[in-house]
């Protein structure tokens, strides 16, 4: 899977509008039943539509999670109007968000009870190649 990737890339949602991104860090246990349980549950099919739909709900277009090792990168794409820190606080108030990061907190580095805003760390761009 790995090497098709490489080759056919990722498909990348157009917006008829301009975005922010967002880039955040997180990092896994170190045991790789642990990791491959957590791959599973964000498979299609397997994460919780509520969450899914409390995601579009705060006002987040796009949402993808890569993994290496132990280390996730997490990339948020929104509306330019967009303010983290009130969805955030929206989203962590919303059904079954704090049981879907209890549930998840099994496999993450981070404080058991905390919200996602919590756990995940926003990461400074320090380059890019736009003209």
């Amino acid at each position: 899977m790995m090497t098709e990737r490489k080759t056919t890339g990722y498909p990348v949602q157009e917006y008829r509008q301009q975005v922010k991104r967002y880039c955040q860090t997180l990092d896994l246990k170190d045991n790789p039943e642990l990791i491959a349980e957590y791959r599973k549950r964000h498979s299609e099919g397997e994460a919780w539509q509520e969450i899914m739909d409390g995601i579009r709900e705060v006002g987040i277009l796009e949402m993808e999670i890569y993994l290496v090792g132990t280390r996730l990168f997490m990339i948020v794409e929104t509306p330019l109007d967009f303010n983290w820190s009130e969805a955030m606080s929206r989203l962590s108030t919303l059904p079954r968000q704090q049981e879907w990061e209890d549930y998840m907190s099994e496999f993450q580095v981070a404080p058991p009870g905390a919200s996602s805003d919590e756990k995940w760390v926003l990461m400074e761009r320090i380059f890019h190649l736009y003209k």
